[in-house]
């Protein structure tokens, strides 16, 4: 069973071969461990050009010597189904890989104090030796505050500010006959005459 030293990890691994990428619990960003080769995946590739080859001869010369080359790839199938493609050597190798990878990797992250948090370089706090969730940097914080205090007198000042000058127009009547619209002290409509 595979044990990270955190719990943010890729397993890229194939038959070929093991990868691994570990990522920052704070920002995401990743290592990938260098890749290693699979021995088994090898033995397989070897065994496979062996049971060809076998085969080949097999049906180049039939009789007693194609049988000779008909045995050895039936020994070469028997052998390749031993080293299975994900079977328990292919484990064990990617459990020794993964823990090489881990040993590659881990210079790169650093486990903060306070949180637990396996953090990259970029989030660490050399000055306080803690993450930057943690810890924030000062100037970094510094800044932060004071472009959202900005934001927040920018919106008061919005809403505080006159941004429309023009001027409200008065109230109209409309005549129930023709919907013209009339000056409210009018007593008859301008359009058709009727009494408003």
């Amino acid at each position: 069973m595979l044990h990270a030293f955190t719990r943010n990890y890729n397993d890229l691994s194939s038959d070929a071969g093991f990868q691994f990428e570990f990522h920052c619990d704070c920002c995401g960003n990743g290592y990938k461990s260098t890749f290693k080769e699979s021995s088994t995946y090898d033995q397989r590739q070897m065994l496979n050009d062996i049971g060809r080859k076998a085969e080949a001869l097999n049906n180049i010369l039939g009789g007693k010597l194609g049988g000779v080359g008909w045995n050895v790839a039936r020994g070469a199938d028997a052998i390749k189904n031993r080293v299975d493609s994900r079977g328990p050597e292919w484990r064990r190798e990617q459990e020794q890989a993964f823990d090489e990878a881990q040993e590659e990797v881990r210079p790169y992250f650093r486990k903060c104090p306070a949180c637990n948090k396996w953090v990259c370089e970029d989030c660490w706090n050399n000055d306080e030796n803690l993450c930057i969730s943690c810890a924030p940097r000062e100037s970094s914080y510094v800044a932060k505050a004071r472009n959202e205090a900005m934001r927040r007198e920018i919106n008061v000042a919005v809403e505080n500010s006159n941004v429309w000058h023009g001027t409200l127009e008065k109230r109209t009547t409309v005549c129930p006959n023709c919907g013209k619209q009339n000056d409210p002290s009018s007593a008859f409509c301008s359009g058709c005459g009727t009494k408003l």
